[in-house]
């Protein structure tokens, strides 16, 4: 017998066991052997990969990467739990009564097919629908005027949206193919050449890339109608690379529209300077060295800074400058750098008139401190118990056990938000520290609950907010569709294509928030028509129409 099989044979009733001393024992022998495994499948793992590095150095290839079909506990996700249950679906509209009919052609039959007495009985629908793609190529004749007394030429001007040799139906067809369905832009350049279409490769990536001013305005005002227009905002990050450096792309999000930006970093001043839009500045005053005190800032330092006749607002050439002449050496004291400028930060953010109160987030400690209130997933939450993976049978039925309460306790901060009330509030949060205050034996689940029931007010914000969502997966949405433009476009080049990939993913993530056709808001706007309204009066009016719930 192997040790898996071992270890799977231990079956055993750890509350059948009368005497508590040695029940106490067998419950340490248990978690002993949780540990020992665990342990040694991180060394197995440690193990594999300085092989595969040592066949590297050597030439040789490591151990292939081949994914598993299955793998038990590798699944973390708690989709199937946290789902609610009973939920009445929309009603859509019939397939048929979606579709606009164009023409209408009348199938008849032969006469010679019909008998004599046939009787004509009217017409069967059948709808059917089609497309019809081919080129639509305009020559325009500019009439052009000469003036001899002021000696020049005056010539007519193309329609808005026809500069370039290009008109405003292929270029919203090229924005919307590649940033809406994700289309290469290699794809694009094939698809337009078997209609007919002659551009080039390079032509495809200028529109694309090129002279989107605009738009991005457009960018800039769906940030400020999304940040004053719900009680809450959420953020997530994801990988990016930019140039061939690992950058992050940043989610900025609440029901209403969803924004990205790119940076090379996801601190907390990253984070300051997404909310500001760029305007960050520092505030030096009595809260920001108390704040500086809770983040760990010597007296030392404190009381130097405390001396300095600083001027109370900065902005960041002018923090810069001053961090320059107090540590001379930028290699040196980082720590106490960084510290000086989140907490100046943090404050200045925080006096704003339109600073956010409320922030949705996972427990990355990047998003800490900087709104005054912070409400954490409980989808993440869950993710860690769903990460323990006991080898012993009782220890995995006091995990299933436990996770079964846990989702129960879930659905009835669910059920909160739909009627909420002070004393349905109190119960659960009495429900809360009950749950939370469960001791199975099991080491590693006690130590996880210890760690959720930490984090109950962040947790628990919904009883007194009951618009916020539980969970971050509106963020975490927006993340996938980062991910889904690595698949199309490895890397951005430069700040011009960083910044309009940035733009086109907020317009098209926030078009659908709003049910907005893309292609047809392309055209709109390249066309200069302006007939659609912009995505950011949708929101204001959307929001304007909500009511909020705040306890």
């Amino acid at each position: 017998m192997d040790i898996q099989q071992a270890i799977e044979s231990i079956d055993i009733d750890i509350d059948s066991i009368a005497d508590s001393a040695i029940k106490a024992i067998i419950t340490k022998l248990l978690n002993i052997i949780e540990l020992l495994s665990r342990d040694n499948k991180q060394l197995r793992e440690e193990n594999q990969k300085l092989r595969d590095e040592n066949n590297r150095l050597k030439g040789e290839k490591g151990k292939p990467d081949i994914r598993k079909q299955t793998q038990g506990n590798q699944d973390f996700s708690s989709e199937k739990e946290r789902k609610q249950k009973n939920t009445l679906k929309k009603k859509r509209l019939k397939k048929k009564n979606r579709i606009l009919v164009n023409s209408t052609e009348i199938c008849r039959i032969e006469k010679d097919r019909l008998p004599s007495d046939a009787i004509f009985k009217g017409y069967q629908s059948v709808v059917v629908q089609d497309i019809a793609i081919k080129p639509d190529n305009i020559e325009f004749k500019k009439e052009i005027h000469y003036s001899p007394s002021l000696k020049q030429t005056f010539i007519a001007s193309l329609p808005a949206g026809y500069q370039g040799e290009f008109g405003p139906n292929i270029k919203a067809l090229i924005m919307d193919m590649h940033h809406s369905s994700k289309v290469t832009e290699s794809a694009i350049h094939r698809f337009l050449q078997n209609h007919g279409v002659v551009i080039s490769p390079a032509t495809v990536s200028r529109i694309i890339t090129d002279g989107q001013e605009d738009f991005h305005r457009e960018k800039n005002e769906i940030v400020q109608a999304g940040l004053v227009s719900s009680t809450y905002q959420q953020m997530d990050d994801t990988g990016a690379r930019v140039n061939g450096k690992n950058w992050y792309t940043h989610i900025l999000c609440n029901q209403f529209y969803t924004a990205y930006f790119t940076r090379p970093s996801k601190d907390r001043l990253t984070i300051i300077d997404i909310l500001t839009q760029g305007e960050m500045t520092f505030q030096f005053n009595e809260l920001t060295y108390a704040l500086m005190g809770q983040m760990h800032l010597s007296n030392k330092m404190l009381s130097a800074l405390k001396q300095r006749d600083l001027k109370e607002v900065m902005n960041r050439q002018e923090v810069d400058a001053f961090l320059s002449e107090i540590f001379p050496y930028p290699k040196k004291y980082q720590t106490n750098r960084r510290i000086i400028l989140e907490a100046s930060a943090i404050v200045a953010y925080q006096q704003l008139p339109n600073a956010i109160k409320l922030l949705l987030t996972d427990d990355a400690p990047q998003f800490r401190q900087i709104t005054e209130l912070l409400a954490l997933c409980w989808i993440h939450d869950g993710r860690h118990y769903k990460k323990l993976a006991p080898v012993i049978k009782l220890h995995r039925k006091q995990l299933k056990d436990f996770l079964d309460k846990y989702w129960v306790y879930y659905h009835q901060l669910l059920d909160y938000k739909q009627l909420p009330t002070a004393t349905l509030a109190q119960s659960l949060a009495d429900e809360f520290d009950v749950l939370f205050s469960t001791e199975t034996g099991y080491d590693q689940l006690d130590e996880r609950i210890e760690k959720t029931k930490v984090k109950k007010d962040s947790l628990l914000l919904v009883l007194k907010y009951p618009d916020i969502p539980l969970h971050n997966n509106a963020s975490e949405l927006g993340a996938r569709t980062q991910a889904r433009y690595r698949d199309i476009s490895f890397h951005t080049i430069n700040e011009k294509g960083t910044k309009a990939k940035d733009t086109f993913m907020t317009i098209v993530e926030t078009a659908k928030k709003v049910a907005v056709n893309t292609y047809q808001y392309f055209y709109d706007r390249i066309s200069r028509k302006c007939k659609m309204p912009s995505l950011a009066s949708l929101i204001k009016s959307r929001s304007g129409n909500m009511t909020y719930n705040t306890g």
